[in-house]
């Protein structure tokens, strides 16, 4: 079995930076996701985040999320769920504009862990946009500009827990899916697993890591570089011990960006398949992933090229 592709984000400045770039290179072509250390996020700086996020669950959110579960019954279900996911959520929106201050139950020190978090993902996701943009050829800032739109991405973290799952065999922590935008920037709990990717028609795990942060590819990027790099469906597994930690950042194009396949990309395959990818405007993209996201891509991606070929559905 192959192994999870991890990269060592620190060897970029030295000799090892050509074979760093081939790895990350591999990885979007081949698995859709990788794993980065010696990212330059610091170790105290994750450390908080994860002492945070796992006390304000237990304040927070825990008792709501028995309490939903108990409402809905889910302990004693005899047959497989599939229309909910056992995961307890919320959502930190970073840019354009923040709602950190309005997100009712965080204390003022959460808040501000959380934007200088954001700040630091928000950069660094930047920085594996144009290594993407290297590999690829592209222009130094083609992907962020490409994602920009009108008022620059859109950002934003969701914030899950996991909790501990009596039935892991009839209910999915999330149920299988490809993420809708752009690049995802993950830190996940360190001793809990669940999180798993589809490869070769096999899943695997991605192991959790400590100060590691995973990264993966989303529809967008499928789409802007005609295939070459493909978003992945992955699921989390409910575990039956252990509540695990997730803060997902979608580094997303704003929601008035036009996306479409990179001009020389195309060129480039021209001689070995045509444009297979639509161009379409991101938040109709999303208006449609909304009640599709737990379905397969291509219908997706099949719907916004009928929309682009007739221009009264698109209007």
């Amino acid at each position: 079995m192959e192994n999870f592709p991890i990269i060592n984000l620190e060897k970029l400045n030295g000799d090892e930076r050509a074979n760093t770039m081939e790895m990350i290179k591999d990885a979007c072509e081949n698995w859709g996701f990788f794993e980065l250390v010696n990212h330059g996020i610091p170790h105290e700086v994750m450390d908080t985040v994860d002492k945070m996020t796992k006390g304000h669950y237990k304040k927070c959110m825990e008792q709501r999320f028995k309490e939903l579960v108990a409402s809905k019954g889910l302990e004693a279900v005899q047959a497989e769920v599939t229309d909910l996911d056992w995961e307890s959520t919320f959502f930190l929106r970073h840019l354009p504009t923040s709602n950190i201050s309005q997100v009712p139950d965080l204390d003022g020190e959460y808040r501000e862990v959380m934007r200088d978090f954001a700040k630091r993902l928000e950069k660094l996701a930047e920085e594996l946009l144009d290594l993407l943009c290297e590999n690829l050829g592209l222009e130094k800032g083609y992907l962020k500009n490409a994602f920009f739109g009108s008022k620059g991405p859109n950002f934003g973290t969701k914030v899950s827990n996991y909790p501990p799952c009596p039935k892991p065999d009839l209910i999915k922590g999330l149920r299988a899916h490809t993420d809708a935008g752009g690049i995802i920037l993950l830190f996940q709990d360190d001793k809990v697993s669940g999180l798993q990717l589809l490869k070769d028609e096999q899943w695997i795990d991605v192991p959790p890591m400590r100060h590691s942060i995973v990264v993966n590819l989303g529809d967008q990027l499928e789409v802007i570089t005609n295939g070459k790099y493909k978003s992945v469906m992955h699921r989390v597994i409910a575990q039956t011990d252990g509540t695990r930690m997730s803060l997902a950042s979608f580094y997303n194009p704003g929601s008035d960006a036009v996306i479409y396949p990179a001009k020389t990309l195309v060129e480039k395959e021209a001689e070995e398949s045509t444009q297979v990818y639509p161009k379409f405007v991101f938040d109709d993209y999303m208006k449609l992933y909304a009640g599709l996201k737990f379905q397969a891509k291509e219908p997706r991606f099949e719907a916004m090229k009928a929309m682009e070929s007739d221009p009264i559905a698109s209007a």
